[in-house]
């Protein structure tokens, strides 16, 4: 029950980082679509989102030591797969944008979300807290703790529809629904857990997630 080991213990567990997460962008989205920002909100959310990242980095730690390490690359130590994951993030946010502005892509939620009331505090926030925190949250949950508990054995079809069902609950916790944007952010996740088991460590999809949100929140404005 207090391993991962434990398919009882997995569930509540998972059941309860969820609940954590869900928690932690509803205060994200009540205060980027309140009529206009404010500080209240923005302390509520700094106070919840550090509390649940806390929460993740100790649990997630507390559980890597039931595993073997001895297969853990430093995610900086092949240069050349970082910076072509980077790059191939980069060309898929801009891809992105690019049929937003030539083929009639809809705006994201994001995008409504600050055009609605656009200021330079609402932007400033919403890039640490949906380009940075929010995306960091989101690969704990959906690509550390998912592979710790779900899909830990070593076999090619263990992988693959971890990769999957990585890439699916990104998706929707994304909360961009349009079939669009949907595909995108599947195809963004799946990337980010093959990164995953290819360096066996959660820095690099938190960087590439990272990465994709910050690049997010840039084309926001653009």
């Amino acid at each position: 029950m207090n391993t991962p080991q434990s398919r009882e213990g997995n569930i509540i567990r998972y059941l309860v980082y969820f609940a954590v997460f869900i928690f932690t962008a509803l205060v994200d989205d009540l205060a980027i679509k309140s009529s206009s920002i404010s500080i209240w909100n923005i302390i509520l959310f700094v106070i919840v989102a550090s509390m649940c990242t806390l929460f993740y980095i100790y649990r997630y730690n507390r559980e890597q030591r039931f595993f073997d390490s001895r297969f853990n690359v430093p995610w900086l130590s092949s240069y050349r797969l970082t910076v072509t994951l980077s790059l191939l993030v980069a060309g898929g946010r801009i891809g992105v944008s690019y049929l937003q502005l030539y083929h009639g892509m809809a705006a994201s939620p994001l995008q409504n979300a600050y055009l609605a009331h656009a200021s330079a505090l609402l932007y400033w926030f919403m890039m640490v807290a949906n380009g940075v925190v929010m995306p960091v949250l989101e690969e704990y949950l959906c690509t550390g703790f998912l592979f710790n508990y779900w899909f830990r054995a070593e076999q090619k079809s263990v992988a693959y529809l971890g990769i999957l069902c990585s890439g699916l609950l990104y998706a929707a916790l994304s909360f961009q629904f349009a079939p669009a944007f949907l595909a995108c952010n599947v195809c963004f996740g799946m990337l980010f857990a093959w990164s995953y088991l290819s360096t066996q460590t959660i820095w690099m999809p938190i960087y590439l997630a990272a990465l994709n949100g910050v690049l997010t929140m840039v084309t926001v404005v653009v």
